[in-house]
C-alpha cells in the first residue's frame, strides 16, 4: 500500500470540486493508495510535457493528475475538470 502526499496546490483545488465529486474523490484516493491501476480509475501516463505524470477519473468530466515520488509514494498534484486540468498543470511544472 502506497502512501499519499498532499500538497497544498492539490488540497485547494480538490476544495473547488463539487460535493458529489469531492466525496467520490475521497473513496478514489483510497483505492489508488491500494492499487493505482485499479480498472474503476482508468489511470493513463501522460505524454508530452507531462510524461511521468499519470491521472486518473474521478468522473467523466472531472481529473486528478498526480506523480510517483517513489516507488511507495504518490502525490496528487491537482483536481479539476477534464477541459482545464492539463492547461493549469503545464503552467505549475
Amino acid at each position: 500500500m502506497a502512501s499519499v502526499v498532499f500538497g497544498k496546490d492539490f488540497l485547494k483545488s480538490a476544495k473547488k470540486l463539487p460535493g458529489a465529486q469531492q466525496r467520490k474523490l475521497a473513496d478514489l484516493l483510497l483505492t489508488l493508495s491500494q492499487n493505482c491501476y485499479y480498472p474503476t480509475l482508468h489511470t493513463k501516463p501522460l505524454s508530452d510535457v507531462l510524461t511521468g505524470f499519470y491521472s486518473f477519473r474521478i468522473t467523466r468530466d472531472w481529473r486528478v493528475v498526480f506523480r510517483f515520488n517513489s516507488v511507495d509514494e504518490i502525490q496528487p498534484l491537482l483536481a479539476g475538470h477534464r477541459k482545464d486540468i492539463y492547461k493549469i498543470i503545464k503552467r505549475k511544472i
